[in-house]
C-alpha cells in the first residue's frame, strides 16, 4: 500500500514536503523552507518530521527556497542519500542554497552583534558546509527520461515552465503513480517554453498559489512602462525586488524590449544580487546552448537580457554607491519578498524618499516586508528600526512565474481525471477555491490536504 504524507506547502505557499512512502521505499519530493509568518520559520528549527534512517531519496522539482531550501537541514541531521533534479535546477540550487547559507550565518552575525536574538551567540539554521554537501548529492535526470530512482519506484520529470530546469514530476510504483506539479509557469513566460500536459495518474499533487485569480498581462505591462516613465520624470529611481532566480531574468528581457521598442527612457540598469548574477550567468548558458525548455527567439541577435545599459554589481561598496545614482535609475535586488539581500539597504534609504518608486512584481507572503508594502504598510521594520513608507509603492503581476487559475485548471485536465487531486502550495482561501473550480466545473474529487495528513494512493 503507498501512501502520501503532507508535511510541508499545506495551507501555506512555502515549506513543500510531501512523502511518497511504498510501504519498502520512501522518496521526499520537494524539501523546502517555511518563509513569512513567525509561526512558520519557526518549524525550520523543529527536528525533522520524517525518519531519515528510513528515507531514501528526494526529489526537487526545482530551486525556491520554498522547495530545496530545508535540504541542507537533512544534510546537517545526518542524511546523505541522493537528490534527484534536472540539469537546470542542479546548477541553480547550487547558487541557492549557497546564498542561503550566507545570508543565515550573516544574520546569525548580526543578530548575535546588535542583541536582536534572544540567544547568545545566535546560530543559522544551516552554513556554507551543510549546503555544499547537500550539493553534492545531485544526480541531474533529462527531461522525458524514466529513472529508477529507489526499489520500486520510477521518477520522470516534465517541463513546468515556472524558473530554468523546474518540472513537474511523475512517480510511478506497480500500477499506482502519482504527479506532483512543483511550481507550474506560464504561457506568457518571457524566457521558457510553457509547461508540457502530465500524464495520467491515481493522485495528482496541485499547486494553488494564484488558484483564486486571474492574471491581466497587456494592462501590467503597461503598468510597468508607466510607473518607470513616471517616476523618472520626478527625479526618482525604481527599486525592484525581486526574487534572484527567473524574476530578474524576466525583468531584464522586459525592460531590454521596452528600451528598444521607445516606451521607456534608456536608464541605467542596476542588477545588485550575487545570487542573481550568478543565476543570470546560467541562464545565459541556457540560452546560449539552446537548452529544451528555453523560447528559441532568445538566441537571435542581440543579448535579451541588456536593456543597453546593464551594470552588475558585484560589491557592497558598488551596492551602496547606487543608492546615490546621478540620474534616475532601476535597481533590480534581492530577496523578492525583501525577507533579506542587500535589497534592505535600498528599502532603508528609497522608502523614505516619495521621488522614488518601489516595484514589487512577485509574490509576497504573509509575514515578509513586501507583503506589508503591498498591503499599505506606512512603516516597516528593517534590521531592528522601523522606516517610514514615503515612496509610491506599486503592485503589478506582470512578471509572475506561477499559472494563474484558469491556466492551472488547463495544466490539470490536460490529463485524464485522477482519482484524487491534492490541492497544495496556496494559501487556505486560494486553494480553497482550486478544489472547488475543479469539483465543480468537472466533477473531480479535489480535496485541500490537512497538513500532516497521510492519505493512501
Amino acid at each position: 500500500m503507498s501512501t502520501l504524507t503532507f508535511l510541508g506547502g499545506t495551507g501555506t505557499v512555502t515549506g513543500s514536503k510531501f512523502l511518497f512512502d511504498t510501504g519498502g521505499s520512501q522518496v521526499l519530493v520537494d524539501c523546502g523552507l517555511f518563509q513569512g509568518l513567525a509561526p512558520l520559520r519557526r518549524r525550520n528549527w523543529q527536528r525533522p518530521p520524517l525518519d531519515l534512517d528510513r528515507l531514501d531519496a528526494v526529489v526537487l522539482t526545482h530551486a525556491h527556497l520554498d522547495h530545496c531550501g530545508y535540504l541542507p537541514v537533512l544534510v546537517r541531521n545526518g542524511w546523505h542519500g541522493p537528490v534527484f533534479t534536472t540539469e537546470g535546477t542542479a546548477d541553480l540550487a547550487g547558487i541557492v542554497l549557497a546564498d542561503s547559507a550566507h545570508l543565515m550565518v550573516e544574520e546569525a552575525r548580526q543578530a548575535t552583534e546588535s542583541g536582536w536574538s534572544k540567544h547568545q551567540p545566535a546560530l543559522p539554521l544551516y552554513d556554507a558546509a551543510d549546503a555544499e554537501r547537500a550539493t553534492k548529492l545531485f544526480r541531474p535526470i533529462d527531461f522525458g527520461s524514466t529513472r529508477s530512482v529507489v526499489s520500486g519506484v520510477d521518477l520522470e520529470f516534465g517541463r513546468a515552465g515556472h524558473i530554468l530546469g523546474s518540472a513537474w514530476a511523475h512517480l510511478t510504483t506497480g500500477d499506482r503513480s502519482v504527479v506532483v506539479s512543483g511550481d507550474l509557469g506560464r504561457p506568457a513566460h518571457r524566457v521558457l517554453l510553457p509547461p508540457q500536459p502530465r500524464p495520467a495518474c491515481d493522485a495528482l499533487l496541485i499547486e494553488s498559489t494564484y488558484g483564486d485569480r486571474p492574471h491581466d498581462d497587456a494592462a501590467a505591462t503597461a503598468l510597468f512602462a508607466e510607473t518607470i516613465r513616471r517616476t523618472a520624470a520626478r527625479g526618482g529611481s525604481l527599486l525592484v525586488p525581486s526574487f534572484a532566480v527567473d524574476r530578474t531574468e524576466v525583468v531584464l528581457v522586459e525592460l531590454a524590449r521596452l528600451v528598444r521598442a521607445g516606451e521607456i527612457p534608456d536608464l541605467p540598469v542596476f542588477v545588485d544580487s550575487p545570487m542573481a548574477l550568478a543565476s543570470l550567468r546560467v541562464y545565459r548558458q541556457a540560452v546560449a546552448k539552446c537548452w529544451p525548455e528555453i523560447r528559441p527567439e532568445l538566441g537571435d541577435g542581440e543579448d535579451a537580457f541588456d536593456p543597453g545599459r546593464l551594470a552588475e554589481l558585484h560589491t557592497a561598496a558598488q551596492s551602496m554607491r547606487a543608492n546615490d545614482p546621478k540620474e534616475p535609475s532601476i535597481i533590480i535586488s534581492a530577496s523578492g519578498m525583501a525577507t533579506g539581500g542587500r535589497v534592505l539597504h535600498h528599502l532603508k534609504h528609497m522608502l523614505p524618499n516619495p521621488r522614488h518608486t518601489v516595484l514589487v512584481v512577485g509574490y509576497a507572503a504573509v509575514g515578509t516586508r513586501a507583503r506589508s508594502l503591498v498591503d499599505g504598510a506606512r512603516e516597516i521594520k528593517i534590521h531592528g528600526r522601523y522606516v517610514p513608507v514615503k515612496a509610491e509603492v506599486q503592485v503589478l503581476d506582470a512578471f509572475s512565474a506561477h499559472a494563474d487559475a484558469d491556466e492551472l485548471l488547463a495544466w490539470a485536465t490536460s490529463g485524464p481525471a485522477p482519482a484524487t487531486t491534492y490541492v497544495v502550495h496556496g494559501e487556505p482561501e486560494s486553494a480553497a477555491t482550486l478544489a472547488n473550480r475543479l469539483a465543480i466545473e468537472h466533477g473531480w474529487t479535489a480535496v485541500v490536504p490537512r497538513d500532516g495528513e497521510r492519505v493512501v494512493v
